[in-house]
Parts: C-alpha cells; sequence; structure tokens
C-alpha cells in the first residue's frame, strides 16, 4: 500500500502580488479610479473578509475582479477598518452606571500600519508587469504613494488567505 506525505511547505508559498496604496480615497472612488487606469473591472463583494483580534472580529470590504480569460483575481481591500466595544462607567453617578461604544482602528497588515490599501493580484505568473501597474496607479491623482509590497516579509501574511 502506497503512502502519500503532505508537506506543509507545500502550502505555505505565496502565489500572489501585493502593492501597496496610500490614499485618502474612500474605497468605491478608489476602485472606480483603478478601474479607469488599469484593464479591470472592479466591483464591491457582498462577502467581508474578517480576522480574530483580541478585541474580538473585524470585518474589512473588498472590491474583487475575476479575470476568467488570464484567470487572474484582483482585489482591492483597505487595510483598517473600526472595531466596536462596548465600555463601561462602573461609577454611580447621577444617572447609574453609564454604557458607550468605543470604536478602536484595527490593521489587516499591522506591520504596515501607515498604507491604507492593499491590491492584491492572485496567480498573475508575470502576465502583468507590477512595476508597470505601480506607474500607472501613480498617475491617479488622489493617490499620494504605490509601491510593491514583498508578500515573505509580512509576519501577518496569514490575514491575506480568503
Amino acid at each position: 500500500m502506497a503512502v502519500l506525505k503532505l508537506h506543509l511547505d507545500e502550502f505555505d508559498q505565496v502565489d500572489y502580488d501585493l502593492i501597496a496604496i496610500h490614499s485618502s480615497l474612500e474605497d468605491y472612488r478608489l476602485a472606480y479610479f483603478i478601474n479607469q487606469t488599469l484593464p479591470v473591472n472592479l466591483s464591491k463583494s457582498t462577502d467581508e473578509v474578517g480576522i480574530l483580534v483580541k478585541e474580538g472580529e473585524a470585518f474589512f470590504s473588498k472590491f474583487i475582479y475575476d479575470d476568467q480569460t488570464h484567470d487572474i483575481q484582483w482585489c482591492l481591500i483597505p487595510n483598517q477598518t473600526d472595531i466596536s466595544t462596548a465600555a463601561q462607567d462602573r461609577k454611580n453617578g447621577l444617572f447609574g452606571t453609564a454604557e458607550w461604544e468605543v470604536f478602536r482602528k484595527v490593521h489587516l497588515i499591522s506591520e504596515l500600519k501607515r498604507v491604507d490599501y492593499f491590491l492584491k493580484i492572485e496567480n498573475n505568473h508575470g502576465y502583468f508587469s507590477i512595476p508597470k501597474m505601480v506607474t500607472g496607479l501613480k498617475s491617479i491623482d488622489r493617490i499620494s504613494t504605490v509601491y510593491a509590497v514583498d508578500p515573505e516579509n509580512i509576519k501577518s501574511k496569514n490575514n491575506l488567505i480568503f
């Protein structure tokens, strides 16, 4: 009887390119400008990316484009979102105990807190040139900085598996 072995190193390979985007634009406006600049048609996805943090579960919206002809999936995702936690004031004041919501910023990739958005390109395999895409994205007026990120150097790269 043959024995099959799976090596966990086979699943640890990174099969995507990652572009960091610094912009003050809202996510839907940025997706619109990216659609005008690159050969993509990003649209808002109904499912969100969820990660577990110490405050609870954080959800990030995403815009996706599935290029069927080249078998490439594009995904635009914000790097930060707000998570609400309930807080109480235990002091008995005039109106008893007070409860309020506290919002905290949570980052998808905590090592790159200054990045506003990530453009994740899966299964590219050199079909699209990353430096040309970076140059094209830099031509958008409301984007301040764009650069490629090596996913191998990111400690929390498991958050990018969705």
